[in-house]
């Protein structure tokens, strides 16, 4: 069984299995609304030995905590502990949250000392990083772009839907080895081959409908690294979108392609150096672009900025995780050593993204706005993470 599973996953590799939309070098470059797909199937739990010292969950096989208590989490008596509890009770409207804690969800909505309640019915644990991994905390936000219904003057760049020839085969309804992987593609001569990518999408019309025309290749470009924005048309009307598919291309840094080249350093990667770059280099931004060869589509929203659990995202308290070692729903604590300041509160993980890889691993929704684009354009920090779980376990 174990060989033919290892035959099939060298196949799919071949015709575009790949992992959800956007990892990342550059800190703010991610899309965390995503659901979960290969690039490489990791088919063994860690062989690794696990110390008398480690806490193992049947729901978190790949995670190693390390009981802990209030009084060890940075700054913890300076915690906002309703603006804690409100973030849980709103995450508490997701099935995979009330999974998680089950009847403290609903007792929370009915306490009068938040702090106490977290005392009493939790335990933190800490998570441990593996020996690959260094903690990092980045930032992404909700941008907004200018739109026309219609192709017209400055609004060329089509903003599509996922495309009506694009195929995506769920393979866990066949194998349950690979519960959650999708295979993208489109047919030719009756043959499954990789969809088109980003330089073939810019060559002719794909096969979808458009939902806006915007005025910058390089907006468009962010707005799908970010994963979900508004678009403002001309007459003064606002529309939320957000990620609904991919095309089925592993994603490769442009802040990376960049460094390959010479043109920024590692160190000052960032959204704003990368942009300040296409300003002084117009002539090469295609070829900046299409380095990347993975592609998003997109759909109309009825709400802001949305996560994985299908919940509003609270700026500052939403986080995009890896969850092959972090449930989504879960509520965590976060303390992150900034240039300038310590983040240190309650968050919740609502959310993923292609280039969140590892337990001690986060990306923090920041908003919308030139505040919040500015700070998660910027933002990386050395992280550590707690899980706070219901006594007993999950």
């Amino acid at each position: 069984m174990k060989n033919n599973l290892i035959i099939l996953i060298l196949a799919l590799l071949f015709v575009g299995c790949s992992k959800s939309a956007i990892p990342k070098v550059e800190p703010s470059l991610e899309v965390p609304t995503t659901p979960k797909e290969i690039e490489v199937i990791d088919v063994n739990i860690s062989k690794e030995k696990v110390s008398e010292n480690y806490v193992k969950f049947s729901s978190m096989p790949k995670t190693q905590l390390i009981k802990s208590s209030f009084n060890e989490l940075p700054d913890w008596e300076n915690e906002d502990y309703k603006k804690a509890i409100n973030s849980f009770i709103n995450s508490c409207k997701s099935s995979k949250t009330k999974k998680i804690y089950k009847k403290l969800c609903q007792r929370a909505e009915r306490i009068n000392d938040p702090k106490g309640f977290l005392k009493e019915e939790f335990i933190p644990y800490k998570i441990k990083k593996t020996k690959k991994e260094s903690g990092l905390l980045t930032g992404y936000y909700e941008p907004k772009l200018n739109a026309s219904k219609t192709k017209k003057g400055k609004f060329i760049y089509p903003i599509y839907e996922t495309p009506k020839d694009m195929f995506v085969v769920d393979l866990g309804s066949q194998y349950p080895e690979l519960k959650n992987y999708r295979l993208r593609g489109r047919v030719e001569n009756n043959k499954l081959i990789p969809y088109y990518d980003r330089k073939d999408a810019n060559k002719k019309p794909l096969n979808a409908d458009i939902i806006c025309y915007t005025d910058s290749k390089i907006d468009l470009f962010f707005l799908e690294v970010q994963g979900s924005g508004r678009v403002t048309f001309d007459d003064g009307e606002t529309m939320y979108i957000g990620y609904d598919n991919q095309n089925g291309h592993k994603y490769k840094s442009i802040g990376k392609y960049l460094v390959k080249i010479g043109a920024i350093r590692m160190k000052d990667v960032s959204l704003q150096s990368i942009r300040a770059w296409f300003k002084k280099n117009p002539k090469r931004i295609d070829e900046v672009l299409n380095y990347n060869k993975s592609m998003v589509f997109f759909k109309e929203k009825e709400q802001a900025a949305t996560g994985s659990l299908g919940l509003e995202l609270t700026p500052e308290r939403s986080i995009a995780v890896d969850n092959r070692y972090i449930p989504l729903g879960s509520m965590l604590y976060l303390s992150a050593d900034m240039k300038d300041n310590c983040v240190n509160k309650v968050v919740i993980a609502q959310d993923t993204g292609g280039a969140i890889k590892g337990s001690v691993r986060a990306d923090m929704f920041l908003g919308f706005g030139e505040r919040a684009r500015a700070i998660a354009g910027k933002l990386k920090a050395p992280l550590k993470l707690w899980i706070l779980l219901p006594k007993g376990g999950i």
